[in-house]
């Protein structure tokens, strides 16, 4: 669950001073020292002290004392800091209800300038070790905390969405913050939950899309029943951050892949038989 909204509200000028401190120098540290947090600060020991006993009370930082008193920001903190600035900028004016969790996010609708959609990436450490592998955006090596490793992954997606929307059926982009990406709010059910009438005109749209995107230069590297929307025949294509160019040396088993698990899908659950090589056909002519 993201922060509650009345700790947003009520989080004081040097609190907020304090969580960007931290995240700047946690490109450095994975546990930033009490010392060095207190320069970057400038505050005096006393004013650090309760100010950081706050944020640990909101579970917005955590502390450890071996082998030095340390701290870091954790995923609260990083919510905070992401809903403070979209917040500003008028994107969103009040988040409401989780209305799905996936592997790596969680994602709520809120209010803007009407209805939006706000997905909160996070790549945990269960996930982190493949993404490293998996993933062109995580570093082969080095540092990379959890809270920054979910902005890359936010960011993947955001600049997916942005090159394909209009022309692939996919949530239109509003706006980006470290690891949250706001979109529209896509109408209807998960492909998985639905009982499609026409399944045959669905699954020639689901194609099709994937051919818009492959023609854009992009294939969605995790497609599944499980990542599409429907709604009265129409769907959309959601969750794009595993997506890789057409240039990949892998795209080509990723893009089988993709069509794969939605022609199997559409077999088990409606009979419905069609060729892999047609499909295939289908997307790259």
């Amino acid at each position: 669950m993201p922060v509650p909204a009345e700790y947003v509200r009520s989080l004081h000028t040097y609190e907020l001073r304090i969580l960007l401190a931290l995240e700047r120098l946690m490109r450095r540290y994975r546990w930033v020292p009490l010392e060095v947090l207190k320069s970057a600060t400038r505050f005096s020991e006393s004013e650090l002290s309760y100010r950081l006993g706050r944020l640990m009370a909101m579970d917005m930082v955590r502390y450890e004392k071996t082998p030095y008193e340390s701290y870091a920001l954790v995923f609260n903190g990083y919510d905070t800091l992401a809903l403070h600035t979209l917040t500003r900028r008028g994107t969103v004016q009040a988040l409401g209800t989780l209305i799905g969790v996936g592997k790596e996010s969680e994602v709520y609708e809120a209010m803007g300038l009407g209805v939006v959609v706000l997905k909160f990436h996070r790549v945990g450490q269960r996930s982190f070790q493949s993404a490293r592998v998996k993933r062109g955006y995580m570093p082969e090596a080095g540092h990379c905390p959890w809270i920054f490793a979910s902005s890359n992954s936010a960011k993947m997606e955001y600049d997916a969405l942005k090159t394909l929307h209009p022309a692939v059926s996919v949530p239109l982009p509003i706006d980006l913050n470290r690891h949250i990406v706001a979109m529209s709010f896509v109408p209807g059910v998960n492909l998985s939950r639905a009982t499609l009438e026409e399944p045959e005109s669905v699954l020639d749209e689901i194609l099709d899309n994937v051919r818009e995107a492959y023609r854009l230069g992009i294939v969605h590297g995790d497609l599944s029943e499980f990542n599409v929307m429907v709604d009265e025949g129409q769907c959309w294509l959601i969750d794009w951050p595993q997506w890789v160019e057409t240039a990949h040396p892998n795209a080509g088993e990723i893009l089988n892949r993709d069509i794969e698990n939605i022609l199997q899908y559409f077999k088990r659950k409606y009979g419905l038989e069609y060729a892999f090589d047609e499909a295939l056909a289908r997307v790259v002519e």
